[in-house]
């Protein structure tokens, strides 16, 4: 019946935030990848991924929109049920979908349901001053949250499309404050998309909470990518942060375990992949 009792000895016990908060203290990269069905997550598991994120991406990778704007509350928690289903060890988290939460009622509602139905340990959402009173509300409701900054792609069509934030220097100083008052509000992980290298690494070092990147340089506490652009299953041109881990590898799961070593040791991302 106690399950996370019994697992408290294993030679593979859950990734707990705490684990993630040991893991920043003693300088070990933590591993993330995003992931949809539960016949990846298995691999996912056995690779000893950290962190999996059932990402709104779903909508671009899987549903073959254009953006990720169209993806819906159902279809993240879907795709988070089925996840759940295939994972042992790593920390689960879960976006809220474009427009899921323009209030607090709203978001700890849906925040409930990733959570209840999903099987979520943890909730996401592209963040910024505006949703500082949400993460702290969501906090106070002792519910896990990652904020996220930089690149935020449910904002594509309001920014302009898919570019580097924080290259100027008023708009990099608004999201380190946006950060420390992101952390300040409650947020258990940062996560920064597509900044400067430089950047990613002064935010990392002014937050005591975990932060994780994708296109946010080697400093970072940990990295992200979207499993099918690592596996070489997304078509066409892809970011350049992204590596096709598939060169060399014999199977899927040799891939994946090449990009968990790879990012702990510090090999990705290299200096190719940064801005």
């Amino acid at each position: 019946m106690y399950t996370h009792l019994q697992l408290r000895g294993s030679d593979r016990p859950p990734v707990t935030l705490s684990t993630l908060a040991k893991m920043k203290e003693d300088g070990r990269k933590i591993a993330s990848l995003t992931c949809y069905d539960a016949s990846f997550a298995v691999l996912l598991d056995s690779a000893d991924v950290d962190v999996v994120l059932v990402g709104d991406s779903l909508g671009m990778v899987i549903q073959g929109y254009d953006t990720t704007v169209p993806v819906t509350m159902n279809d993240v928690i879907y795709h988070c049920r089925a996840v759940a289903r295939g994972l042992h060890r790593p920390f689960l988290m879960a976006d809220l979908p474009f427009m899921s939460y323009p209030s607090k009622a709203e978001a700890l509602s849906n925040s409930v349901r990733l959570m209840q139905e999903g099987g979520a340990k943890m909730i996401k959402l592209e963040s910024g001053a505006t949703q500082i009173e949400i993460v702290e509300f969501l906090a106070a409701h002792d519910i896990a949250v990652c904020a996220h900054l930089g690149l935020k792609p449910q904002s594509v069509h309001k920014t302009g499309g898919f570019r580097v934030q924080g290259r100027a220097d008023d708009a990099a100083e608004l999201m380190i404050a946006n950060a420390k008052r992101l952390e300040s509000a409650g947020a258990d992980i940062v996560l920064l998309e597509c900044i400067p290298s430089a950047l990613g690494k002064q935010i990392t070092e002014e937050l005591h909470v975990p932060v994780i990147g994708i296109g946010a340089g080697p400093d970072t506490d940990g990295q992200i990518l979207v499993l099918y652009d690592i596996l070489d299953i997304t078509t066409g041109r892809k970011p350049r942060f992204v590596q096709n881990f598939m060169q060399g590898a014999g199977s899927n799961q040799e891939a994946l375990a090449n990009y968990v070593k790879a990012v702990r040791e510090v090999r990705y991302p290299a200096a190719e992949h940064e801005f």
